[in-house]
């Protein structure tokens, strides 16, 4: 079974960054970063695939967040530029086995989830 563990997320001002880090136990096909803010949805933020295609982005995301991996020591990052008081939210690492790395519907691999904060 795969285990995720994610790093701790802080607290930042607006336009500040952040990266955070999720550490693996077993590769699987699709690693992502999800997002929970109270009241509302959970968001699928960045997708990255282990072999191939290029990375997935939610439109909120697309120019100031980056999702990176490391396969040697099993971890996956994202990187948050510019951050902005709407990005406050509760972030989870996910994996997936599927092929299809932007179906999110189909992450059942989770962390327990890092807090995030930015500050007007």
């Amino acid at each position: 079974q795969v285990q995720l563990v994610e790093s701790r997320g802080g607290s930042v001002q607006a336009g500040g960054s952040l990266r955070l880090s999720c550490a693996f136990t077993w590769r699987v096909n699709c690693m992502a970063w999800f997002r929970q803010a109270p009241g509302k949805e959970r968001e699928g933020v960045a997708v990255i695939a282990s072999i191939g295609n290029s990375p997935y982005y939610a439109h909120s995301a697309k120019g100031r967040f980056t999702i990176s991996q490391d396969k040697g020591l099993n971890m996956v990052y994202l990187q948050m530029n510019s951050l902005k008081p709407e990005d406050t939210a509760m972030y989870y690492c996910a994996a997936s086995s599927v092929l299809q790395c932007s179906a999110l519907d189909f992450y059942n691999i989770w962390g327990q989830g890092t807090q995030v904060t930015v500050s007007s």
